[in-house]
Formats: C-alpha cells, structure tokens, sequence
C-alpha cells in the first residue's frame, strides 16, 4: 500500500482506505483492509458506523487511523464537543485522529466551531482537523478561523464521472497542504460495474484495466489517486471487492494512460 503524507503533518496514510457511508458488511472487510494496508477508515456520527468501526479496530487501534465527522447540525461550539465525545465512546477510543467538520453551516460562525475543534486538540481527543463538502471559500475561512492549527484535508466527491473538484477545489489544497479525501471514488460502483456509465466511456476504462491486468476498479481509483495530494476512501460491504478496492495501489497507470482515461470523462464544468 503506498503511503501520503495527510496535510504537512508528517503523518503518513495510505492512498486507499475504507469508507463507511451505508456501510453494512461487519468487521470482517474492514479488519480484512487494515491487514492489506488500507488502515485510514472514514466514518461519520451521521453514518451509524461509528460502532462497527469500533469493534472492527478493536485489538489493534495501534494500526488504524481513525476519521470520523461532527454533523453540520452540531456546529456551535458545545455541541461540537458533546459530539466528538459521543463519537468517542461509539468508537471505544481515547482519541479520534482526523476529526472533520461534515458539511459547512452559515447558521453558526466558523470561528465558533473551529474554536471548539482546536480545544479538542488541546484536550487530547483528537489530533487533527479537516472539513468535508468545502468549497475554496469556505476552506479560506476554516483556515483563517483556526488559531494554533492548520486544516490537513478536505473530503469530497471525487471520481472519474464526477472531476469538478480539478477546476479551483484540488489546485488549493495542493497550495495549502490540505488532503483531499476523495469520496464515491467508484461513483456508487458504477465505474466497478458498468452501470450508469455509458459504454464509450467503459470502453476506455476495460481497455486500460486489460493492458494493466487490473480490473475496471483498480484503474478507476488508482486514477483518483494520481493526484499528489488526493487519497480515496471507497465503500465495501464484501471481503472480495475490499482487497479487489486495496489492489489499486502498489503500482501507477502510465501518463499515456491517464490521458486516455482524462479524454474519455470529460470533466463536468
């Protein structure tokens, strides 16, 4: 498993971790990722996760880097707190590594919010803090919101259907050492299996997974991880399709590859 390093903190994490949105194939995949190197997992107090994520580190919270989200309705500052706390004890850990703010709320001030995020800091329970569904305003004012810390990373939807992050989102994080956590990186599966992708576009991507020996997947989230700052998070409810997602890594598509696969998506702006 290749590692990135998450913002500029010098912590390293792999290129391709485990989500858990609808999330509802038990310990077994996630244990199953960690042991292949896919040890970041994503999870959300909105996702109904938190529990079986903790039951799946269990025995090795050592290994595993920990993400998880305050919802964007609990965004004032003691509710932030109360949440994380929550969170905490769902997932039977001290502390949670990347604590993220779900998506942004204009009903409550960002300076409220990241103010609780670095007292999370300061007391211990977490480690570090990132933001989801941010656009480049709203990450300009994260950032300009915290005090004693920097944003590391920046969750969002990011696959080959889906790429209106290129035009300003990833061009920032690049310049603000900020990860992005590209989720939906197999656009629902759909870039796995071939629905709701039309056959032209299909066509290009078996081509490369015939060249490569890799299946459709494996080239479609090693795309996304082409970026030099991006890191993938996708969903498995199966053994099977979880090591398939971690074979992804270890090796890198051609450029003349990437700019096949570039040409036949076009980019949605």
């Amino acid at each position: 498993m290749e590692l990135k390093e998450l913002g500029a903190t010098g912590v390293m994490v792999p290129e391709i971790g485990l989500g858990t949105w609808r999330y509802r194939g038990g310990t077994r995949p996630l244990r199953a990722g960690i042991d292949l190197g896919a040890s970041l997992i994503d999870t959300a107090e909105g996702y109904g996760t938190e529990e079986i994520v903790g039951k799946a580190v269990s025995g090795r919270r050592d290994r595993v880097f920990i993400a998880t989200k305050v919802s964007g309705r609990d965004l004032g500052h003691d509710r932030v707190l109360r949440a994380a706390e929550d969170s905490l004890e769902r997932l039977g850990t001290d502390f949670i590594d990347l604590y993220q703010v779900h998506w942004p709320n204009s009903r409550y001030p960002m300076k409220e919010t990241m103010r609780a995020m670095e007292t999370l800091i300061d007391r211990g329970l977490i480690r570090y803090i990132g933001v989801s569904n941010f656009n480049v305003d709203e990450m300009e004012e994260a950032i300009s919101a915290l005090r004693n810390n920097p944003l590391v990373s920046n969750q969002v939807i990011y696959n080959l259907n889906a790429r209106g992050i290129e035009e300003d989102v990833i061009p920032y994080c690049v310049r603000h050492n900020i990860t992005v956590m590209a989720y939906t990186p197999l656009d629902d599966g759909s870039l796995a299996d071939g629905f709701r992708t039309s056959s032209g576009k299909m066509a290009a991507l078996e081509e490369i997974a015939e060249e490569t020996g890799k299946t459709t997947a494996q080239v479609a989230l090693n795309w996304c991880t082409s970026g030099e700052n991006v890191i993938a998070i996708p969903k498995s409810n199966t053994l099977e399709r979880t090591v398939e997602n971690c074979g992804a890594s270890g090796w890198r598509l051609a450029p003349e590859q990437k700019e096949r696969l570039d040409g036949a998506f076009e980019r949605d702006w």
